[in-house]
């Protein structure tokens, strides 16, 4: 693209792929500790589990994470917002704890950062590469959770239906939180076997349900929660609420996709314009190099090319906004 030496276009690249792979390494290392000693910890619990221990500690057996390091524990006690970004993880299906998420977003922001700085040789440039670096694990994991997410709604549906069907037959409802897990999709399939393992082991149902609503951040789930724990204290027929569930899930289902529809337009338009600036500006560069390498040799152009990617993501996240209509 623009006229540097080679050397500088070399070191870039060599800069990103050392701090890049030197960042994956870490991560897989932690991991592989991590796993060893998440095994060490099931063996010591289910041990102690054998010897006989009381129902707190077996709680604590089913609900036990990975245990996070010494100096998180600190920082996520002042720092609620750390609490949501292991929810984040686990809403997206990930294995990933906050020590693997920082350290991913710590060597991308590095390695970004130094990247452009190496092309640009300016520094608020390379502070912009290092904020959008550190972001695109944060990126990613939020397109994951909401791919999941929307794939568990679409399927639950289904699951809710076959948990009305079981309790028809005059199954109980831990037979039909089996049934939806063994014949269901994933990953509504999987929630819900987590449930029945749960109570199964002896967690009491309502603890569980409530944690199935903490890893599924979805009004549906809320509701159908919510109906089963009220069912459970007041009683009533579940498996008509279950039904009226599942039709009214499907409805909002409906809506939600003509309203993808109709806002087809505003979504184009927001790929489009935020296309157009880098497809102009390479069919310009194409026609005369010397002519847009001023952007980026120029002091003023450095700046000016700042401002305009900044005002760029700014527009584009603002389309996003106003189309996404909640239902």
């Amino acid at each position: 693209m623009v006229k540097l030496s080679s050397t500088a276009w070399l070191f870039a690249l060599a800069a990103f792929l050392v701090v890049a792979l030197a960042t994956v390494s870490v991560v897989l290392l932690w991991e592989w500790f991590r796993e060893r000693q998440r095994k060490r910890m099931m063996v010591q619990q289910l041990r102690e589990l054998a010897d006989g221990v009381g129902q707190e500690q077996q709680r604590t057996l089913l609900r036990s994470a990975v245990s996070q390091a010494a100096w998180l524990g600190p920082v996520a006690a002042r720092l609620p917002q750390l609490k949501d970004i292991e929810h984040m993880l686990q809403q997206a299906g990930l294995t990933w704890t906050l020590q693997t998420f920082f350290l991913l977003s710590a060597g991308l922001a590095v390695a970004v950062g130094v990247a452009v700085f190496a092309v640009t040789e300016f520094i608020p440039a390379a502070l912009l590469g290092t904020i959008i670096g550190g972001a695109l694990p944060y990126i990613y994991v939020s397109r994951k959770r909401a791919r999941r997410l929307a794939q568990f709604e679409e399927v639950l549906p289904d699951s809710i239906d076959l948990m009305g069907r079981a309790l028809r037959a005059g199954h109980p409802l831990s037979a039909g939180f089996k049934m939806a897990a063994e014949d269901g999709a994933e990953p509504v399939s999987g929630e819900l076997r987590r449930v029945f393992e749960e109570q199964r082991f002896g967690l009491p149902l309502d603890e569980s349900l409530l944690g199935l609503a903490d890893r599924i951040n979805l009004v549906d789930v809320r509701i159908l929660v919510t109906a089963i724990m009220i069912q459970r204290e007041v009683g009533g027929n579940l498996a008509e609420i279950l039904d009226n569930l599942a039709s009214v899930i499907r409805a909002r289902f409906t809506i939600r996709r003509q309203l993808r529809v109709y806002t087809a337009q505003g979504r184009l338009t927001g790929y489009l314009l935020a296309a157009l600036p880098i497809v102009l500006f390479s069919l310009l560069y194409t026609l005369n190099p010397e002519y847009m390498s001023i952007l980026f040799k120029d002091p003023t152009g450095k700046i000016v090319t700042m401002i305009a990617v900044c005002l760029q993501l700014v527009g584009f996240l603002w389309i996003r906004k106003i189309i996404n209509i909640e239902i």
